[in-house]
């Protein structure tokens, strides 16, 4: 799978686009992003990164559906997943799998990046075709786990107002650290790091540093 060597010169519509021509020799023609809402309840769920645009209208009846992904929080389903949509029993009450269908797919794959508190990034894969097999889908599996990190940093940029100071502040944070030890490793004082704690506080609209880190993992930016 060749994709381009200098990343942070690639948006985020522009890294899709590279990823979907990269599985096209697994009949992949679109990929959606879905992710938790930050500021909404525990199944709320956004359309984070869609690509080609034309299906962002089936990518967002899939974030307000409840018959695939999301519920599968509450259950031991596994974090990777395939479906024949034209097969399924939902299809008669599934908007999303009846725009997926007027698209021309057939198969959708799932992969789950789980997050703390129960919420996750979810990547959809569609494909016209039925796969044959589970080796088709572990491949296509394996293609996000490998190509994730770059995507989520694509979509902290696009979604997060943190600025770095703060960013580093939250994931010193979430790693344990207190301001005193975050301002000997930022080489700034105390009163500093509690200064980009509480801005970024105020940007995701909470009282507290462990809400706080909760929203910016939810949002990928640590």
């Amino acid at each position: 799978m060749q994709l381009p060597v200098n990343f942070d010169s690639v948006s985020l519509d522009g890294l899709l686009s590279d990823w979907v021509g990269a599985l096209r020799e697994f009949s992949v023609e679109a990929v959606a992003v879905l992710g938790p809402d930050p500021f909404g309840g525990a199944d709320d769920r956004q359309v984070v990164a869609v690509h080609p645009p034309l299906v962002a209208d089936a990518a967002q009846a899939l974030a307000e559906s409840r018959d695939f992904g999301a519920p599968w929080r509450d259950s031991d389903a596994p974090l990777v997943a395939w479906q024949h949509i034209a097969k399924s029993d939902h299809l008669g009450a599934s908007r999303w799998r009846m725009l997926c269908l007027a698209h021309g797919f057939q198969t959708v794959v799932r992969v789950e990046f789980s997050l703390p508190a129960n919420r996750a990034f979810e990547c959809f894969m569609f494909s016209p075709r039925e796969l044959t097999d589970r080796a088709e889908a572990a491949s296509l599996a394996w293609s996000a786990l490998n190509i994730w990190p770059l995507v989520k940093r694509s979509i902290a940029n696009a979604r997060s107002t943190l600025s770095p100071r703060e960013r580093e502040c939250l994931v010193l944070a979430f790693q344990g650290m207190t301001a005193r030890e975050s301002s000997l490793q930022l080489k700034c004082t105390e009163r500093t790091v509690n200064y980009h704690l509480a801005n970024a506080m105020g940007k995701l609209k909470v009282d507290n540093k462990l809400a706080a880190i909760q929203r910016a993992c939810w949002l990928g930016a640590i």
